[in-house]
């Protein structure tokens, strides 16, 4: 996956973009994750982002790029099919690894609180 198409995906995008990719992340967020939480070796990261990406406080840039991220990370059409052992989610990481770093600092401890306590409730051990 090269830095151009990883730059595509994690565009911000219009107002109206980045309602139609909070939709599909909505949708489609848990049971992705419920595949993904062992082979995503920063899961409690992206489960961060998630709420970082809905909260309204959130600046609309950051929320827009880790919408992108999200929901690439959720759909079902990728370039490594996730369901594919070990390399599966290779891809997803890499986009969410870029779109952690475009976003450094903007994931607060909030986030990560509301992470915690849904990975306890909705992927219990």
């Amino acid at each position: 996956m090269d830095d151009v198409k990883i730059g595509e995906i994690l565009l911000p995008g219009e107002e109206s973009e980045q309602e139609a990719k909070a939709r599909k992340v909505e949708r489609r967020f848990w049971p992705t994750m419920k595949r993904a939480v062992r082979q995503i070796p920063f899961s409690r990261d992206v489960v961060a982002a998630y709420y970082c990406a809905r909260d309204p406080a959130t600046p609309m840039r950051t929320r827009g790029i880790i919408l992108g991220a999200l929901a690439y990370f959720v759909l079902p059409f990728d370039f490594i099919p996730d369901v594919l052992a070990m390399v599966g989610f290779s891809d997803d990481v890499a986009v969410l690894t870029a779109a952690f770093a475009a976003v450094a600092g903007q994931i607060k401890d909030r986030h990560y609180v509301r992470a915690d306590e849904a990975l306890q409730d909705k992927l219990p051990e």
